[in-house]
């Protein structure tokens, strides 16, 4: 019976990429594993077929010599040297960690020391430190190393002794069908030794937990869900492992007086009736806490914006900042006294309202009389 074509066993073209290839073997290998068709001796079969053909297929060595010279390449004499089952293990040891976790033969790998948990805290500032920055020192729970073990773990300060289940590999190796698996071993967590005597005060763990104080330095410009990463100053590792992280999250407080859009800042300012129609100067707050002068010309309509240019918010690691929007808010008098009513239908009787002095009113009133005018 003719050898079959390896590009046809695995379902490929002879021009397929070698992530096609992988893709289509890894598919068939999932379908015909014998874990998968228990005692099905027709997928057993298949199942090496593919094995073998992504084997060779892989390699782009052996793949070029299968191009020019078919299966000769490989058989006895020939100028490769595929060997059977036995030796497709290590390319479906990357597939089979995949779907079934765990490592295949050679390629599992002894746990060491674990590193040490990274940290979160969430740190509330107002948006004025937000703006120029802030030191300050927080308090973080963390592990000292333990007085009553001298930081062994053992209560007789012996320490960690060889693992009696793997041997101090760190592994347990069982075999299911063809295949060999190893697996980290579960009496150490894969760490190849334990405690066996563990002690009272730390549990074994050669750490006891305590507050930490902690100088914080919060750049300016930062906003509501920043990340700042304070390398090392998380948990430590567990016997000598390096320590995790600590990261650090703002939130940025509600102002009373400004809003903040990113890297600019908003503010609303109520200025008089006559401000407003006669013109004038006012003074506005700053984010840094000081004055800036703005100038109302005649007529400015209320929710009317200005712009106050690199009055805004710090910009996160540039020395550069954003711009400031001051809205101003015409705010009608109240309580008016006898004389002023006069005075305002005095104004009004003299074409207070025509189209030169509300151009607005006028022209959409003329909107709605022209709507009457169509209906009618």
């Amino acid at each position: 019976m003719a050898d079959k074509d390896f590009y046809e066993v695995l379902g490929v073209s002879r021009g397929a990429s070698d992530a096609e290839i992988k893709k289509s073997y890894r598919k068939l290998a999932m379908k015909y594993h014998p874990d998968q068709n228990k005692g099905n001796q027709e997928a057993e079969k298949k199942f090496k077929e593919i094995s073998s053909a992504y084997e060779i297929l892989k390699d782009s060595q052996k793949r070029a010599a299968y191009d020019q010279y078919g299966h000769d390449a490989f058989r006895q004499g020939g100028i490769g040297g595929a060997q059977g089952f036995g030796d497709f293990a290590g390319g479906f040891s990357d597939i089979f960690e995949e779907f079934f976790g765990g490592g295949f033969g050679s390629s599992s790998r002894q746990r060491g020391p674990s590193r040490g948990n990274d940290l979160r805290y969430n740190m509330s500032i107002s948006l004025q430190e937000a703006f120029t920055g802030k030191k300050t020192q927080i308090r973080i729970p963390s592990y000292v190393g333990c007085d009553l073990c001298s930081s062994t773990g053992s209560a007789d300060k012996s320490g960690p002794s060889t693992c009696s289940s793997c041997n101090g590999h760190g592994k347990v190796r069982s075999t299911s069908g063809f295949f060999s698996i190893e697996r980290p071993c579960p009496s150490c967590g894969g760490e190849g030794s334990s405690i066996k005597n563990p002690c009272l005060k730390c549990s074994g763990n050669g750490q006891i937990k305590k507050q930490k104080t902690i100088s914080v330095n919060i750049p300016a410009g930062v906003d509501t869900g920043t990340r700042i990463r304070i390398t090392g100053e998380g948990e430590p590792g567990q016997r000598g492992a390096s320590s995790g992280d600590l990261y650090i999250f703002t939130n940025v407080k509600k102002d009373r007086l400004f809003e903040r859009e990113e890297e600019n800042i908003f503010c609303h300012i109520p200025i008089s009736i006559t401000t407003a129609i006669l013109g004038g100067k006012i003074e506005v707050p700053t984010i840094e806490g000081k004055k800036a002068h703005l100038t109302i010309p005649p007529g400015t309509q209320s929710e009317t914006q200005f712009r106050l240019k690199g009055k805004g918010m710090s910009i996160l690691r540039q020395n550069m900042r954003g711009d400031m929007y001051v809205e101003v808010l015409v705010e009608i008098p109240i309580n008016l006294t006898n004389r002023q009513k006069v005075i305002l239908k005095d104004f009004e009787k003299e074409g207070g309202t025509s189209k030169n002095h509300s151009p607005k009113s006028q022209s959409f009133f003329q909107k709605i009389k022209e709507v009457w005018e169509d209906i009618a």
